[in-house]
């Protein structure tokens, strides 16, 4: 008998999905991570749950249909770590006109099934508080809704999830040896130590590194139908002072946001390039910085050049590849290769996806592997993530509670807590009564007692972990003030281990 049911290779926003739907229905999941959960694409996205405005442009309704459906959904599962975000689109007759834009937003608001969202509107820039920051050229603009995510923690909740759920989560851990019979049979390495494992059914849902699995762990024959495209961002001081995003239309016919961003910045991207090489190494070109600064100078009053830059990232998304031309072009929807023969474990492997429909794409694997699994209805659709279990709408009555419990932290600290840990803000501020029972201070809000938390709970193990993922406090940290947290998580993970 095999050790697990399912092993997935990969802790993105797919591996997680696809480990915690497996895991809720009772299966015995393995989910195995190179690196952090979120490492890589997941944490390098525009940070949006949407339908894909641009991709109905490519005919793609199917894929907007699908994404704007699970806007709903998510928006109701985790209220904690995805808002409601108003977006405003300047019209600029020299590219699309108003009547194709008008045309494209009236789809988008039917579409999807939307429930909760208002419907788009016209703008007049000059009375709006939204046309203060642009050129007074722009002087009409549309609105349109869509939502913000923070999709490190989206990834980290749907493992936490599974976790709790029974799945095995293995990060850190490289996955070697791998034999295939009528069970799958490998080693899993970290450390110098070594364990050998089998499961059922073999996942790759390894994101950039899913054709360098399915050549040399997997050593399947062919080219694995891949296409890795490059997309970037950039972080500056904030550019305007409310809550709503921009999306700009650039001369190449690409869009670009500019997002509120951490209260104090503004996000910029994305871009799209061809991209070759190793996944980990990727990082923002000079060019794709200046593209990105053109893109919001050509629409901001205020100008901005490289030297504003404040941190800048990159992803690389693994798309299935469809033949398109333009890397803009290859599709963004999910597709699901499943290998299964007489005499052979099954594999199964993820090309593409979007962590808006990342749920959806779970579902698909789970129902696609159904015939080698007991048959269990889908669940996640009503199933609230970790810290996620309160109204939409109660983010609000989640703080005020938050600050009569624990008076002496600042309504900006309780505020960020909430959107992060929603109703789990519990299991780290405790009984705390002052501060200081909180323990040492590393800088900005960032207590003791959360980088505690994230540790046993969140399987962080760096301050990378904890400033760039887990939160994005590293914006906020001197240099000193990290290197004194890396410390700290050090002494911490060695009285663990002793």
């Amino acid at each position: 008998m095999a050790d697990f049911d399912l092993a997935i290779i990969g802790g993105g926003i797919n591996g997680a999905g696809i480990a915690r739907d497996a895991a809720g229905r009772g299966l015995r999941v393995l989910l195995v991570e190179q690196n952090d959960l979120a490492a890589g694409t997941s944490s390098a996205s525009t940070k949006l749950v949407h339908g894909g405005l641009r991709y109905l442009e490519h005919g793609a309704f199917g894929l907007v249909r699908k994404a704007l459906a699970e806007r709903e959904v998510l928006l109701q599962v985790a209220p904690h770590i995805i808002r409601p975000m108003r977006f405003v689109l300047p019209i600029n007759p020299g590219l699309r006109g108003e009547r194709l834009l008008r045309l494209g937003l009236f789809i988008y608001d039917h579409l999807g099934g939307r429930q909760t969202l208002p419907l788009s509107r016209r703008l007049d820039l000059a009375q709006d508080a939204a046309g203060q920051p642009l050129r007074p050229d722009f002087r009409s603009a549309f609105e349109y809704s869509d939502c913000w995510v923070d999709d490190a923690r989206l990834v980290v909740l749907n493992v936490l999830d599974a976790a709790e759920r029974g799945a095995t989560i293995r990060t850190r851990m490289h996955i070697t040896n791998i034999r295939r019979h009528d069970i799958w049979q490998f080693t899993l390495e970290a450390a110098g130590r070594r364990a050998a494992m089998s499961a059922r059914i073999l996942v790759n849902a390894a994101g950039p590194w899913v054709g360098q699995v399915a050549e040399h762990l997997l050593h399947l024959p062919g080219r694995p139908p891949v296409r890795l495209v490059k997309g970037s961002h950039i972080v500056v001081r904030k550019l305007f002072a409310h809550d709503r995003g921009y999306i700009f239309q650039n001369a190449d016919r690409r869009i670009t946001f500019a997002l509120p961003f951490e209260h104090d910045f503004t996000l910029i991207g994305t871009t799209d390039m061809e991209f070759s090489g190793e996944p980990s190494a990727v990082a923002p070109s000079a060019e794709e910085i200046s593209y990105l600064c053109r893109a919001a100078n050509d629409y901001f009053r205020e100008q901005i050049g490289p030297k504003q830059v404040v941190w800048a990232f990159s992803g690389v998304r693994s798309l299935y590849d469809d033949g398109s031309g333009k890397p803009e072009d290859v599709t963004r929807d999910y597709h699901l290769a499943l290998d299964a023969h007489a005499h052979a474990a099954p594999l199964l492997t993820v090309y593409g996806g979007k962590i808006t429909t990342y749920r959806r794409l779970a579902e698909a694997a789970l129902e696609k592997l159904g015939h080698f699994l007991r048959d269990t209805p889908p669940w996640t659709a009503h199933a609230p993530l970790p810290g996620g279990d309160f109204a939409r709408n109660g983010v609000e009555a989640m703080v005020a509670g938050a600050r009569a419990a624990w008076p002496f932290l600042s309504e900006a600290t309780v505020r960020r807590l909430v959107r992060a840990y929603g109703t789990r803000i519990n299991r780290i501020l405790g009984s705390a009564k002052s501060l200081a029972d909180l323990g040492p201070l590393f800088g900005a809000d960032l207590t003791a007692a959360e980088v505690r938390y994230l540790m046993q709970q969140e399987w962080a193990r760096s301050a990378d972990d904890v400033l760039w993922r887990r939160t994005k406090l590293g914006l906020r940290l001197s240099k000193a003030e990290r290197d004194a947290l890396g410390a700290f998580m050090a002494g911490e993970s060695s009285k663990a281990g002793s």
